[in-house]
């Protein structure tokens, strides 16, 4: 039987407790990653983080009433805001948080209420691509909550938002296409399932080819877009405090903040769950334990949960160690570093997997092809350019005025700031080739004025 004629074969009061069944699970798991983060980063820390005692639960108390206190807290608005675009937005962010966990596979067949199904609420051809395009709707959500909110700070947080995505989308979807292409199939299931072939023919120890080891450069690009992706330390510029208070959402409170808090959390446990189904087995066992545990009915959400969790710690790790980069870095890392090398990764695999089904990959074409891609690399590593000059540029080694022209910039590669002395004074060099501008021209007026 295949798994779309498992599908088909659900009756609607199936379907209905599935989709209960994820929305309860998803609301459950997001209070519980609340206080694991908080306990976790206590402990990198050195400090205790939510109590631990019998009143709250353990901590999980604290974390729960947070959000209570969010839904009973006085939900208002400015006067300026846009009221209907204002309070649809969360609705979309949230719809799409949840959608995504529709076609993502929690487990193998199990016997439900005595009906043959599978762990998964629907299958489709094309699952994979649905999760992109549910991914790709949401943005609207924060784009349309900076747009309402007719404030600077939230507007310049959705315009980040929406940059970000369209950055780090590109990357994530290109890693997808190394799956496609080797697993052959866009079904979720089909891909989990694929990855459950023997890594070797015939192999006795039961090892599974995972596409994290065989897909390794895509599992890489995919685990840093998915943080860009979900705008989590260090890339959390969309809401970078010290920049733009809270982003889109500063004028939010009470519950639709709530919602938007929820689908971030949501969005850090999709996109590891999005990963697991890729390029970790889904919700096969972790070899060699699955001698002892087995992946089969019901076990196999348990495999799939451990896979998830360990991903959110990853997530928790980094915002817990590594800075905020700056934007510029951000964007840099995003297009000329990362769409550039999932492009040729994605070529270097259409042309082995093209070569593997015409049976042309093997004796000396095999050992030609990887010196080639080894000689490329070798190239690329010690033969690229330095930096060149643009065109029309000034003399990047020549002091500059940060401040000139009224707003301060970031000195580009090779420039110098003068001496805060010097620039105090006004007494700088371009000061004395030029009229005064900037700061300096603020300096010379104040001059003036005390004469």
């Amino acid at each position: 039987m295949t798994p779309d004629s498992i599908f088909m074969n659900d009756p609607w009061w199936i379907v209905l407790i599935k989709v209960v069944g994820v929305v309860l699970l998803l609301l459950t798991w997001t209070i519980f990653n609340v206080w694991y983060e908080r306990r976790l980063v206590g402990k990198m820390q050195h400090r205790l983080g939510p109590i631990m005692n019998p009143v709250a639960l353990g901590g999980l108390g604290q974390a729960l009433g947070d959000g209570m206190k969010l839904l009973f807290k006085e939900d208002f608005a400015p006067g300026m805001v846009d009221k209907v675009l204002f309070s649809i937005a969360p609705l979309i962010a949230g719809a799409a948080a949840f959608t995504a966990w529709s076609v993502i596979p929690l487990g193998g067949e199990v016997n439900m209420f005595g009906v043959q199904t599978r762990l998964q609420v629907a299958d489709m051809p094309v699952s994979a691509l649905l999760i992109l395009a549910v991914a790709s709707v949401a943005i609207y959500g924060f784009v349309l909550a900076g747009w309402s909110s007719q404030s600077p700070y939230s507007l310049l947080g959705a315009l980040r938002s929406s940059a970000q995505m369209i950055s780090y989308e590109i990357s994530m979807g290109l890693s997808y296409v190394a799956v496609f292409l080797y697993a052959g199939s866009m079904s979720t299931s089909q891909i989990v399932e694929a990855q459950a072939l023997p890594l070797f023919g015939g192999n006795p120890l039961g090892l599974q080819q995972w596409y994290w080891l065989l897909l390794f450069p895509s599992f890489v690009i995919y685990g840093i877009s998915m943080v860009g992706e979900t705008n989590r330390a260090p890339f959390d510029l969309p809401e970078c405090e010290s920049e733009l208070v809270s982003g889109h959402l500063t004028e939010y409170t009470g519950f639709r903040y709530a919602i938007f808090f929820l689908a971030e959390y949501i969005n850090m446990a999709t996109v590891s769950a999005v990963m697991t189904t890729l390029f970790l087995g889904g919700y096969k066992a972790i070899w060699p334990l699955g001698f002892i545990i087995p992946d089969t009915g019901y076990w196999g959400f348990l495999w799939f949960a451990i896979k998830v969790q360990l991903l959110i710690s990853v997530f928790v790790w980094l915002r817990g160690t590594l800075p905020r980069l700056r934007y510029d870095q951000f964007m840099n890392l995003g297009w000329k570093w990362m769409i550039p090398i999932s492009l040729a990764w994605i070529i270097v695999i259409a042309l082995l997997r093209g070569l593997t089904n015409h049976g042309l990959l093997q004796g000396p074409m095999l050992w030609i092809i990887i010196g080639v891609v080894f000689a490329l690399l070798i190239a690329v590593m010690f033969l690229g350019g330095g930096n060149a000059k643009v065109d029309g540029m000034a003399d990047v080694d020549e002091p500059f005025d940060a401040f000139s022209g009224g707003f301060p910039v970031p000195p580009m590669p090779g420039q110098t700031l003068p001496e805060l002395a010097d620039v105090v004074a006004g007494t700088t060099d371009t000061d004395q080739a030029a009229a005064p501008t900037g700061s300096t021209r603020v300096a010379a007026d104040d001059r003036k004025d005390e004469e």
